[in-house]
């Protein structure tokens, strides 16, 4: 094994944030490398995801996982390469994926391991559309949108990691994709990128005569992922029966109280099902997803796009921009 960094730089949670996440909340501190016990493995973390569902993880009262404690590494997937094996199943050498933190270095047990290949896909995109950003829009979308041929799919965040791949199944399937994205740039790398049929600015001042017109069949399957205002303008256009699988809130995770849903109405009137649903619940549809995603990565009909941050000490701002809606595809930093 070549010889090792003696220190492993670390960004722990230091204050919960007021709002949108600032500086302040994160702190870049350093230990010594740890040491991998009999069953475990020490990986050297070459690529960090930033989500949106780490702001969750920084309030002050569990939601669906429970909060950070102060002082604790930031939750986040890594792709690394095992510098160091004390298990059966991984060599040194190997590349994974895992819920490793922000770091430089992560000891795991083998069980919290997947081993990806890189002569398939580059690492980072084990951490986005072959990863479990793509898991989660395939079990959102074949679980409980349930597309058939020919029927209209809208998602909201169509530029972000989840939404794109949303989109591109749904094409595959044989769906209209029509996405929305904030600015015009950003939708036009919507279709261009992803393939959509049609994509609306909701930051335009006319956001819902633009939609309206966007739906002339209105919409069979709205894969949402940020309620709040944008979920109320869609509400009204949905066809009877028409499915939501709710992926996330962002428009709700910087906000002091909940706000922007006036339609609820017509989840009754027009007999919509909607559906919160959380990956972790679905770990039986994990191989299927991951067989699916692949074939169709082979096939060239799924494209993974990325915005890229270098250094593990730029991550919080990384976090923070995502939350702001600047990048487009997955949110990765660069740490190696």
């Amino acid at each position: 094994m070549a010889t090792l960094p003696t220190l492993n730089r670390q960004i722990v949670f230091k204050a919960r944030p007021q709002g949108l996440p600032t500086p302040a909340c994160f702190e870049l501190l350093t230990s010594p490398v740890p040491e991998p016990t009999q069953g475990q493995v020490l990986v050297r973390n070459h690529v960090l995801s930033v989500d949106p569902y780490i702001r969750m993880r920084m309030e002050a009262v569990d939601s669906y996982a429970p909060v950070m404690r102060m002082g604790e590494v930031l939750v986040g997937r890594t792709a690394g390469q095992v510098v160091a094996s004390r298990a059966s199943g991984f060599r040194e050498g190997d590349w994974v994926v895992g819920r490793l933190g922000w770091q430089d270095f992560s000891v795991a047990q083998a069980g919290e391991l997947q081993a990806i290949d890189t002569t398939l896909a580059p690492a980072s995109a084990y951490l986005g559309a072959l990863g479990s950003t793509g898991v989660t829009a395939w079990v959102g979308l074949m679980l409980f949108g349930q597309p058939k041929p020919g029927e209209t799919v809208l998602v909201s965040a169509a530029s972000g990691a989840v939404g794109g791949v949303v989109g591109q199944l749904a094409r595959h399937l044989g769906c209209r994709a029509v996405g929305i994205a904030g600015g015009e740039a950003k939708c036009a790398q919507v279709k261009q990128a992803y393939g959509f049929d049609e994509c609306v600015d909701y930051k335009a001042a006319n956001f819902n005569e633009a939609l309206r017109l966007a739906l002339p069949q209105g919409v069979d399957v709205y894969f949402d992922n940020v309620g709040g205002p944008i979920l109320d303008a869609v509400l009204p256009l949905v066809n009877h029966f028409g499915r939501i699988p709710l992926c996330g809130l962002v428009s709700q995770y910087n906000a002091d109280q909940p706000y922007g849903v006036k339609h609820l109405r017509e989840v009754f009137n027009r007999r919509i099902t909607l559906r919160g649903f959380v990956l972790s619940d679905h770990r039986d549809q994990f191989e299927a997803a991951n067989q699916a995603l692949l074939a169709a990565y082979a096939a060239g009909h799924l494209k993974h796009r990325e915005t890229l941050t270098h250094g593990l000490e730029n991550a919080p701002q990384a976090f923070i921009q995502m939350l702001q809606g600047a990048h487009f595809g997955k949110q990765l930093v660069q740490i190696t």
